[in-house]
């Protein structure tokens, strides 16, 4: 009976993050029954991903916001917020501009979060940078704010602009909501109004990186234009202690029954630092003297009190893909700036060549969910190109470990320079690699006949921190490195988290 009553206690929490893997500045909302959310993509395509669930602890990815890059944009997909209004959906997200390479605000539509947005192009083209809108409806009027200066020698300010009622365009000019006087950072608002005041929740300090401390602010008006009162008590949530090295940018939904539950993103701590900026949920509440708090406390902790008490927290789930279908797995990703890919699925093998010659490698990628797994493949008909798997976090910081020719070749690439740590002699026809990684940055290779029997390579494991980007995570995947005119050909891929 003690067994059992320890079980049921158990279920009434959950360990967050609620979606593993790198997907930054969250943004989450509820349509009827169903919770959706998507996050930052930077450098990968397809831009955008859009994951449901039921209960906001188990989720799963469903598509994304864009298949197709709109074509105002160049790179460093940012901070998405989606926004539901009149049976409508809109996206609002920043982006670089073509034409003058600034990140600005655009704006799309769709009839589902599911179902592909059409692009109304920019909306904000405001001063050095615009960046992280939100949208806010004050009783009929929509607002959209956003974070401006942060490139300029000036304090760093939400900005806020009525919209037009379609949500598509600026009405009048835009005027200041909060400046950051304090020049501790000011970004990833959200706003809120409950009883007399407009609140906006917003994230200061460092976002990114192995050095970040980003934490959680708030400040109240009894008008959402202003003036705002910062909290005395800030920061309302932080790391730095406990689980999280950090943890900010995000947006608030509402269950049903009027609770408040804040999606952010965090760096865990150690080496689950290596999983990249991942989604996670804390409830928050109004305190007796209007202000805001988390339920668990300033700190922000893994384990958190289920939003609905029938809920279980599903295991982590493996990967796996025999190349089947007749289209990619949503799962997927590719370097879309550096590393944009022709794909075939044809009789359970996935041919690949990259749209333009690529000397450094076109790679197809998934998101790690873990700080241990391993991922493998079995390459067909080896020619030429280099093809095989990778651990990719740029293209000037690589890890290639592939078949070329007749030989096996373990190559790692540091800010562009190359490095070849293993090459063998004559290998059959077809070939199995694997990689397994250790405590996120920690990497094993192997190679087998059969994909049974695996053989390492290397007497001492591959120190790879150097993988991590200042925004982002190296992601494992299928590799292409030669001329579109010679494609890879792979017969599946499997990634298995190790613990």
């Amino acid at each position: 009976c003690l067994a059992l009553q320890l079980v049921a206690q158990e279920q009434h929490y959950f360990m967050n993050p609620v979606i593993r893997g790198d997907m930054p500045d969250p943004s989450i909302i509820r349509i009827d029954d169903t919770y959706y959310a998507t996050g930052t993509s930077s450098e990968w395509a397809p831009f955008y991903p859009v994951f449901t669930s039921k209960d906001m602890v188990n989720w799963k990815q469903a598509g994304h916001i864009f298949s197709k890059q709109p074509s105002w944009t160049s790179n460093s997909f940012w901070a998405p917020e989606l926004f539901y209004h009149n049976s409508k959906v809109y996206c609002y997200y920043t982006a670089r501009q073509k034409s003058t390479g600034i990140s600005y605000i655009g704006v799309a539509t769709s009839d589902s979060p599911l179902h592909e947005f059409t692009d109304h192009g920019p909306i904000i083209t405001y001063g050095t940078e615009a960046i992280d809108a939100f949208i806010y409806d004050d009783n009929g009027q929509l607002y959209i704010s956003w974070k401006a200066y942060g490139l300029d020698k000036r304090p760093i300010e939400l900005l806020g602009c009525k919209l037009s009622a379609d949500g598509l365009h600026l009405k009048g000019e835009p005027f200041s909501l909060l400046v950051d006087d304090e020049e501790i950072g000011m970004e990833g608002q959200y706003h809120f109004k409950q009883g007399d005041y407009y609140y906006i929740i917003y994230s200061a300090h460092g976002c990114c990186g192995p050095s970040s401390n980003y934490d959680v602010y708030v400040a109240r008006s009894k008008n959402f234009c202003g003036p705002y009162e910062k909290y005395t008590g800030n920061p309302v949530l932080h790391g730095g202690e406990g689980d999280y090295l950090s943890c900010g940018h995000g947006t608030v939904v509402k269950t049903p029954d009027g609770k408040m539950f804040y999606m952010c993103h965090a760096y865990l701590k150690g080496e689950g630092f290596y999983a990249g900026r991942q989604p996670v949920l804390q409830e928050m509440e109004m305190t007796a003297d209007h202000w805001v708090r988390f339920t668990t406390g300033k700190l922000a902790i893994a384990k958190q009190p289920m939003p609905f008490k029938t809920t279980i927290q599903q295991p982590l789930t493996d990967f796996e893909d025999h190349f089947t279908e007749n289209k990619l797995k949503v799962d997927w990703t590719w370097n879309y700036p550096y590393s944009d890919i022709n794909i075939v699925l044809k009789k359970g093998k996935l041919s690949g060549t990259p749209k333009k010659d690529n000397q450094r490698g076109t790679a197809l990628c998934l998101r790690p969910q873990s700080s241990h797994y391993s991922c493998e493949t079995k390459v067909i008909h080896a020619n030429e190109s280099l093809q095989g798997l990778t651990l990719y976090g740029d293209d000037k910081n690589l890890i290639t470990w592939g078949v070329k020719g007749k030989q096996l070749q373990l190559k790692f690439i540091k800010e562009n320079s190359e490095s070849i740590l293993y090459e063998s002699g004559a290998v059959d026809k077809d070939i199995y690699l694997k990689i397994e990684v250790e405590q996120g940055c920690i990497f094993n290779f192997y190679k087998s006949k059969d994909g049974k029997i695996w053989n390492p390579i290397l007497d001492t494991p591959l120190k790879g921190e150097s993988l991590i980007r200042w925004d982002r995570v190296q992601r494992p995947g299928l590799l292409h490195c030669g001329a579109k005119e010679v494609p890879a050909e792979f017969a599946y891929f499997r990634m298995i988290n190790l613990k």
